[in-house]
Order: structure tokens, then sequence, then C-alpha cells
């Protein structure tokens, strides 16, 4: 049976979702400031860095992003009227279309790719520790503001016990 959870658990997984969120907003911001939207900035990421033998098919780049057929098949179009992306034809199979970066799209993904590092490593720490608490179950950060306000309530209510 698993163990309830605790005041800690829930600060933990607090913590996890917000360090998350911030390095999510500085990659809306960045993207936005690159004249794109973020989904545009990670279908094109998702076709750079897919693994080795996954074709860059609408489908598979959906399934990356978690998203619908026909929403990756509208970012595909707004990017390929962008000059990001192209459509080009499958080998042996001229049925299947794939996608590829045009030298606009490589260049506009390495810059951000560069910006989305350097923010991964600045912030990469403080997420690390969070992601520590809640996998090995070690509680709030020692000294945290939330963790602060649940001790000085326990001694405040343990000296009006008193």
């Amino acid at each position: 049976m698993e163990k309830p959870l605790t005041l800690s658990d829930y600060q933990s997984l607090a913590e996890v979702r917000y360090q998350i969120r911030r390095f999510l907003h500085f990659s809306e911001q960045a993207s936005r400031s690159a004249g794109l939207e973020p989904r545009q900035y990670q279908l094109m990421l998702a076709i750079k860095g897919l693994p080795a033998g996954v074709r860059p098919r609408v489908a598979e780049l959906a399934e990356r992003l978690q998203i619908q057929h026909h929403s990756a098949v509208e970012l595909v179009n707004r990017l390929e009227t962008g000059r990001y992306v192209r459509r080009q034809r499958g080998g042996q199979d001229r049925r299947e279309v794939l996608l590829v970066l045009t030298p606009k799209g490589e260049k506009t993904l390495r810059e951000l790719a560069l910006h989305h590092r350097a923010e991964l490593r600045s912030t990469a720490p403080a997420l690390l520790r969070a992601l520590r608490r809640v996998v090995h179950g070690t509680g709030a950060a020692r000294g945290s503001p939330s963790e602060t306000v649940v001790k000085t309530k326990e001694v405040t209510s343990k000296r009006s016990a008193e």
C-alpha cells in the first residue's frame, strides 16, 4: 500500500512543477522573440532531434509533441509558409511525405537551441534537486520558504499548547 502524502511531498511536487513551468515560460518567450509560436519551435526541434531510425513524418511528430495529427499538419503548414520547413517525398515510397528543415529553419532552430541549452544549464540544478526530492522522497529543501512557514507554525502551535 502506498504511503500517504505528506505536506513535504506536496511541496516537492509543487516545486518540480514550478521549475518545469519556469523553463517552459522561458521557452515560450524565446520562441516568440524569434517570431515563432512555442509549438512551432517544438516541432522544429522534434524534426532535428528525432531518434535514429525514426522518419520525420507528421504522425511521428504529432506523437512527439503529444498533439492531434491535424494540429501537427497545421503547425507544418505555418512553418512551411514561413519557409522554416519543407515537405519532400520519401525515397522508395513516393506516397510518404517527410519534413525537413530549410536553411532558415536550421539557423533559427540553432539560435533558439543555444539559448535553451544556456537556460537549462543555469536552471537545471534547481530542477534536479526538486526531482530528487520527489523521486527519493527526501522532502522539501531545507530552509525553503514553505518549509520555514510550516516549522514556524509547528513551533507556534507547540508554544501555545504549553
